[in-house]
């Protein structure tokens, strides 16, 4: 949604829907993951909704810088900001994650041509 836009009600409404989101699954991850050494959905272990959630995870910063609300702030959201580092630091997601650094260029070229096919659209 970031990458599209849209109007300040739409970008409004996701914001409103996917902090929404965010507070579910810091209720989720705080239920499954209570006890020592327990930081992931799968328990002490990665599973799959780690696997799931964690390949969003370069997509999720992408998301924030585009919108500047981080999402999962560690003031609002402290388990999934120490659940994204701590999944961030597997060896096999170090091997896969892309460079949000160029994850940002390239939604940036995408804003771009959906901004001039509007203006396009528009004429």
């Amino acid at each position: 949604m970031v990458v599209r836009s849209g109007t300040d009600e739409e970008r409004a409404e996701w914001t409103r829907r996917t902090v929404a989101a965010v507070e579910t699954l810091e209720g989720a991850l705080g239920e499954r993951s209570e006890g020592e050494g327990q930081g992931f959905f799968g328990g002490g272990r990665v599973g799959y909704v780690d696997v799931l959630l964690g390949s969003m995870v370069p997509w999720v910063r992408v998301t924030e810088r585009l919108s500047g609300h981080n999402f999962f702030d560690a003031g609002k959201a402290p388990l999934l900001a120490a659940w994204m580092v701590r999944f961030g630091e597997l060896d096999a997601a170090k091997a896969v994650f892309q460079d949000v650094d160029r994850l940002v260029e390239y939604a940036g070229t995408i804003q771009a041509r959906l901004a001039a096919e509007a203006g396009t659209a528009s004429n």
